[in-house]
C-alpha cells in the first residue's frame, strides 16, 4: 500500500525555517520531519512512499538523491586519475520514494488529485509532511477495512491553549485550572486511509481537502474518525520545533516506535 505524504506548502507560520527549506525538510535531530514520518511507516511494513511537493521541490529531490551516499563510508580514488568511488558499510532504507511536484499554489486536495496517477485503483494511506505521531498504522489501517467506508482520518484531542477559568453572574474568577485534555474537541490530525473514490470528491487545483472533500464525505456518512490517544504533534511554530528537538535529544521522542 502507498504513503501520500503532503510536503508543497509554504510553511509561512515557521518562517525562521521555511525561507530555506520546504517545512517537511525542516529538521529534527539532524533529520527532516518527513524522514521522522516514514521512519513510522516504515516501522509497521509501509515502504512505498509519494511525496506531493511545491514549495522548493528541488531541496527534498536533492536529500533523497544524495541519501544512500550520505548515509555510507566512501572512499574516493583519485589516485589513477579517474573519480572512482568506493561505497563501504551502506546502510539505506528500503523505501521506494517517488517525488511529484503538484505546483506552487495548489490546494491540500489538487496535490492529492495530481498524484492519481501515481496511486491507481488502490487504497492508499496519506498524511501531512509536518506532525509527528505514535499511532499503531497497522490497527488505523485494519479500522478502515473493517467499516468499508470512503475514507479514515485519525483524530486527536487539542488541548487549549489557556487556563480555564470559572466565571461566575458577577464576572468573579471563582476559580482557576490548567488547561487538561477534557477540555480540548477531536481534531483531524492527519494519518488518513482513503479509497480510490476519494478522487472523484475533488475537482482540481482549488479543491481544499479539509474544507471540502473530507466536508462532503462527513455528510454523505463516508467519513469515520480512528482516535488515538497517544501522542501526536505537528510543527507550525519554531516552539513547537524547539519542543520536538528537546523530545528527541533527551531521548525521549514519543513518536520514536522503530528500533535503528
Amino acid at each position: 500500500m502507498k504513503v501520500v505524504l503532503l510536503a508543497g506548502g509554504y510553511g509561512t507560520r515557521i518562517s525562521e525555517e521555511s525561507q530555506f527549506k520546504p517545512k517537511p525538510m525542516i529538521e529534527i535531530g539532524g533529520k527532516p520531519i518527513l524522514w521522522h514520518i516514514m521512519k513510522e511507516y516504515s516501522h509497521f511494513g509501509f515502504n512505498e512512499f509519494i511525496i506531493c511537493a511545491g514549495y522548493k521541490q528541488h531541496v527534498i529531490k536533492e536529500w533523497f538523491a544524495d541519501y544512500f551516499l550520505h548515509n555510507s563510508d566512501v572512499t574516493f580514488d583519485f589516485t589513477n586519475k579517474k573519480n572512482d568511488m568506493i561505497i563501504h558499510n551502506q546502510y539505506c532504507e528500503p523505501w521506494k520514494v517517488t517525488v511529484v511536484d503538484t505546483g506552487l499554489n495548489t490546494m491540500t486536495g489538487g496535490r492529492l488529485k495530481r498524484i492519481q496517477p501515481y496511486v491507481g485503483k488502490e487504497p492508499f494511506m496519506m498524511t501531512y509532511g509536518d506532525g509527528v505521531c505514535d499511532v499503531n498504522i497497522k490497527d488505523l489501517y485494519e479500522f478502515h477495512k473493517s467499516h468499508g467506508k470512503i475514507a479514515t482520518l485519525t483524530a486527536v484531542m487539542l488541548e487549549q491553549q489557556k487556563g480555564v477559568l470559572d466565571i461566575g453572574g458577577d464576572n468573579a474568577v471563582h476559580s482557576f485550572r490548567e488547561k487538561s485534555l477534557s477540555d480540548g474537541a477531536p481534531i483531524n490530525a492527519g494519518y488518513m486511509v482513503l479509497n480510490p473514490e476519494i478522487f472523484n470528491f475533488i475537482s482540481g487545483d482549488e479543491t481544499v481537502f479539509e474544507k471540502e472533500s473530507l466536508t462532503q464525505l462527513a455528510k454523505l456518512g463516508e467519513l469515520m474518525s480512528y482516535k488515538h490517544k497517544g501522542f501526536w504533534q505537528c510543527m507550525d511554530t519554531k516552539r513547537e520545533l524547539d519542543m520536538l528537538n528537546k523530545f528527541w535529544d533527551s531521548d525521549k521522542a514519543p513518536w520514536k516506535v522503530w528500533n535503528d
